[in-house]
């Protein structure tokens, strides 16, 4: 499928994720066959401010081409400003109030006429393909979505994400896929439709049953990133990929802690990721015991310790949520 000019080489994105969608965590899900994936959540008032860590978070120097950076804002002129890319997202779908009261985010939602001055804006100021990720409305009695939709696509955007729940309703209950469904054949573009795709299974259903063009997969790739390549592998081929054994789990956690130590260096790395690997070795009834490991992380040599105790456990259940770590530390704006 294409976005505009850029060519994806499968209709499997990855969402992007405040505090997760790094270029260490990027790389591999390209590696194994992500079409499209996203940078963090970018402030544009920072870019424009040149704020040192919104630049940082810019970097696409470890990305496969193309590569979309999503920007957050609500000023038009600021967002044109901030503009460049591949691809460039413009979020109109993240419910933390910090971002809402920046009139960002799903704050444009509550105002389709201001989210349409936003993405014109943006439109005319790139030579690069415009996407924009939505919400179903601001929460039950402004479901605006169609409106949202049709209207953002007259803009010139040239693909649109959905995700099937309102502001108001975060991440539960389950998402309206019957929604999304109606987006699909409502509009010209692309639609990559996201909402509780746990499995490749739940991916290759929601397709088919919805019409959309692609997946974006969120909270469910959180610890297995593995679910990438099970899910581009039966979306493009039908084959069905097994689950990483525990050995193999405790090998893509070294993999990723290796980039990310390489990445951001020895001393602001292991902090980093304390949440990456607690939630990969989450859902085994021994993983209690490295809690407080995990959460004192602060040399590779402690990322060395805590993995080489995890590779001599037992898991027993693995995955079984007999067990599991919940530190708090995820802030995403995660299908």
């Amino acid at each position: 499928m294409k976005i505009g000019s850029s060519a994806l080489t499968s209709p499997v994105y990855v969402a992007p994720m405040a505090g997760v969608t790094d270029a260490p965590f990027r790389k591999i899900a390209r590696e194994f066959g992500a079409g499209l994936a996203c940078t963090e959540m970018i402030s544009s008032e920072a870019l424009v401010r040149r704020h040192r860590e919104s630049f940082r978070l810019m970097d696409l120097g470890w990305d496969q081409r193309p590569v979309s950076v999503q920007l957050m804002g609500g000023d038009p002129g600021v967002m044109a400003e901030a503009a460049g890319a591949d691809i460039v997202d413009i979020n109109m779908g993240c419910p933390v109030p910090k971002v809402v009261k920046t009139s960002g985010g799903s704050s444009l939602l509550r105002d389709p006429d201001r989210a349409c001055r936003v993405s014109e804006a943006v439109v005319g100021a790139v030579a690069v393909p415009v996407t924009a990720k939505i919400r179903l409305g601001w929460d039950a009695g402004t479901r605006n979505f169609l409106e949202m939709a049709t209207r953002l696509e007259a803009t010139g955007i040239q693909g649109l994400a959905v995700h099937g729940r309102t502001r108001a309703q975060r991440y539960d209950p389950f998402a309206d896929w019957a929604a999304i469904t109606q987006v699909r054949a409502a509009v010209g573009i692309p639609v990559a439709g996201s909402g509780d795709l746990r499995t490749a299974d739940d991916s290759v259903r929601r397709i088919r049953e919805s019409g959309v063009d692609a997946v974006m997969l969120g909270r469910g790739i959180l610890g297995n990133l593995w679910l990438v390549r099970q899910t581009v592998a039966r979306l493009t081929t039908g084959e069905v990929i097994p689950d990483l054994s525990w050995t193999e789990q405790i090998a893509l956690i070294r993999r990723h802690g290796d980039l990310v130590l390489d990445y951001y260096g020895a001393e602001r790395g292991p902090r980093l990721l304390r949440k990456f690997i607690a939630w990969g070795l989450r859902g085994f009834p021994g993983a209690a015991r490295l809690r407080t490991m995990v959460q004192s992380v602060c040399s590779p040599e402690d990322v060395a310790e805590v993995l080489e105790r995890a590779q001599a456990i037992d898991p027993g259940a693995y995955r079984s949520d007999a067990d599991t770590f919940d530190d708090g530390s995820a802030s995403s704006e995660a299908a």
